[in-house]
């Protein structure tokens, strides 16, 4: 029999800032944010170290993360690895970890997602990329997973028959939620207007409507509540719920392609380990890597029927303010796209929106929330529910 003193928490977190990093390395941005999520720990000590990358080896020539981010943490001689999902390294990186201290392996870990995708150009980082899509069927044909989500999105506007003007919300909420974030890459609202004006990246993807790849890192120090002192307990954020499903790679393997299964999987299992339904969360913060991603992440946990995930971001739901308030920093559109280390960001914000530490960005009340990360086109999915000591 589990007591609350077996609560998997988050009991130390810290993020970089989201951008075009130019003036720091690959292992300092790490290290960085590493010691800083020791320090909000109280200063625990990390025997493992989880690292969610899914670019170093190709697009920073670096590889063996886990032993270099140690070192230049001054954690030399931890267990150190890398956890590579694509854009959900970081949600991987995090089950690891949670699993490792559950089974009594690992008294404290630590997972960083580190991310640096602007060392290199634009050419060759969306080949690079593209390797998150079935390599011979797909990626070898010059898709990319832009490109398959314009194709994607072309079908459910198809099917669904509505114009894509009523897709401005997405991109609007976003970038509202955004303004508030001080680590944020866009803080700047945009209007209607803007977003109708805004040149295509690939048909019916618009700027607004994909976001953008950036450097970030992000760190969270992962332990057993009964470890931490009485104070620190009563700030420490559980890991109620947890699951990582995968599904076909090649989207034409799938049954129906307009519907993520392992994003829906995972969010029931999740739900299940944590003992609650979607109406319980307080907050959602999903992975947009492009609007069609939202869209489909919305139908799949179930917050909207097939086909009609789109209708939330025109009626306030998702705002903060709203019934189920999404990106609520801003999500991968405005803060940012850190790729491999994304899972963690999204795990970081809720975490601090949990804490009551989110300053403008703070959802009123939140007590539970869920993160989910995609890599590829959701041919693998992370669910994360975390909750307070409030509940």
């Amino acid at each position: 029999m589990t007591t609350q003193a077996d609560d998997i928490v988050i009991a130390g977190l810290a993020r970089s800032a989201v951008g075009e990093l130019w003036d720091v390395s690959l292992r300092d941005l790490a290290a960085r944010v590493m010691r800083a999520a020791i320090a909000d720990s109280g200063g625990l000590k990390p025997s493992a170290v989880y690292v969610g990358n899914m670019l170093a080896s190709s697009a920073s020539h670096q590889a063996n993360l886990g032993a270099l981010v140690c070192e230049y943490a001054g954690l030399t001689g931890a267990e150190g690895v890398t956890a590579e999902a694509a854009e959900a390294s970081g949600g991987a990186a995090l089950y690891l970890a949670c699993n490792a201290v559950r089974s009594g392996m690992v008294d404290v870990a630590l997972v960083v997602g580190v991310e640096k995708p602007t060392d290199v150009v634009d050419e060759n980082l969306s080949a690079i990329i593209a390797r998150s899509l079935d390599a011979d069927y797909e990626a070898s044909e010059g898709l990319t997973p832009v490109g398959q989500a314009a194709l994607l999105l072309q079908r459910y506007l198809h099917e669904n028959q509505f114009p894509r003007e009523a897709l401005a919300g997405f991109a609007m909420i976003a970038h509202a939620n955004g303004t508030d974030n001080p680590k944020a890459m866009y803080r700047k609202p945009i209007s209607e207007t803007s977003y109708h004006r805004a040149g295509m990246v690939a048909s019916p993807l618009n700027l607004f409507d994909v976001a953008p790849y950036a450097d970030g890192a992000a760190a969270a120090v992962i332990t057993r509540r009964g470890s931490l002192q009485k104070q620190a307990q009563e700030n420490a954020v559980k890991v109620a719920g947890l699951s990582l499903v995968t599904d076909r790679l090649a989207i034409h393997d799938r049954i129906d392609p307009l519907f993520f299964e392992a994003a829906a999987v995972s969010v029931r299992q999740a739900c299940q380990k944590a003992r609650v339904t979607v109406a319980d969360l307080d907050f959602f913060e999903y992975s947009d890597n492009t609007t069609l991603h939202a869209i489909l992440s919305l139908e799949a946990a179930g917050f909207a029927p097939r086909g009609e995930g789109w209708k939330l971001a025109s009626d306030g739901s998702l705002t903060r303010q709203g019934n189920l308030p999404v990106a609520t920093m801003g999500g991968h559109k405005a803060r940012g796209f850190p790729l491999g280390a994304a899972a963690v960001f999204q795990v970081v914000e809720a975490a601090l929106q949990l804490r009551g530490e989110a300053g403008e960005c703070q959802v009123s009340g939140a007590r539970r929330g869920l993160v989910q990360t995609l890599g590829g086109t959701a041919s693998t999915a992370v669910s994360i529910i975390l909750e307070n000591s409030a509940v």
